[in-house]
């Protein structure tokens, strides 16, 4: 057997006993950048509980701590995913909403991701290759559904165009365009849940969110990396479509 380390107090060393974080070397023609991005993830402790629980990525432990905490995902909800790649989203809301109808006496929820590009099928969801954005999308979801969602959710993000300020622009626009598909699609009730970035032009997007749900928050949860601006609007209650109300509740952020 080895011995564990002694030091002259009589005290073991700790060495063998803590986590040994993963250094990456710096290979020919990997830019520091790259080597910092890697490194990091091998050190995530979310990419690795991702890899040993089946997960496709670390986004999945969000949706899973915002439904933690609000409840959307409820056994029979039908759910739609927008740009839902690589599908850890659609993963989790599978198994809550029962789409697979494993939990015996619990209502069966149907999932529908769409994407932009091809996504490797996910049991239990329906996966179909769509930009949402295109004319006719709300009727193609609602007629795949067979009937109105419960909840719409999107974790999608613009392509990085290096500045700050054009990619939140970017961000909003997205989360607004989304937030109207949900309105043609969402039950009155449903939830709207959307990534966004912290940055000062999403007022609007919030005021328009207020005017169409009973409760709108702002939330970061502990998934999301700490040096990462995002957050995530959690929308619930909604009116229907041209059942505005005047003002809409904040909470935590």
């Amino acid at each position: 057997m080895t011995k564990q380390p002694i030091s002259r107090s009589g005290k073991t060393s700790g060495r063998g006993q803590r986590d040994l974080k993963v250094r990456v070397k710096t290979a020919k023609g990997r830019k520091m950048s790259s080597k910092l991005w890697l490194e990091r993830q091998l050190n995530d402790p979310y990419v690795v509980r991702a890899r040993r629980e089946g997960y496709r990525g670390r986004a999945a432990y969000k949706i899973l701590e915002l439904d933690d905490k609000y409840r959307f995902l409820v056994p029979g909800a039908r759910v739609v995913d927008l740009g839902c790649a690589p599908g850890g989203w659609c993963q989790v809301a599978v198994a809550r909403v029962n789409a697979l109808g494993e939990k015996s006496g619990k209502s069966v929820g149907r999932v529908l991701g769409l994407d932009l590009q091809e996504v490797d099928p996910i049991a239990g969801a329906e996966i179909h290759q769509l930009d949402f954005l295109s004319e006719g999308a709300d009727d193609l979801v609602k007629g795949w559904l067979g009937g109105a969602a419960d909840v719409v959710m999107s974790d999608m993000a613009a392509s990085s165009s290096g500045h700050k300020g054009t990619d939140h622009l970017r961000i909003v626009a997205l989360v607004e365009a989304a937030a109207q598909l949900a309105f043609d699609v969402l039950e009155p009730g449903g939830t709207f849940v959307a990534k966004v970035l912290a940055g000062g032009a999403e007022t609007d997007m919030q005021a328009m969110l207020k005017k169409n749900f009973d409760k709108v928050a702002n939330v970061k949860p502990p998934a999301s990396r700490s040096d990462s601006s995002e957050k995530f609007v959690v929308a619930t209650g909604f009116h229907g479509r041209g059942l505005q109300a005047d003002a809409g509740g904040d909470a935590d952020i």
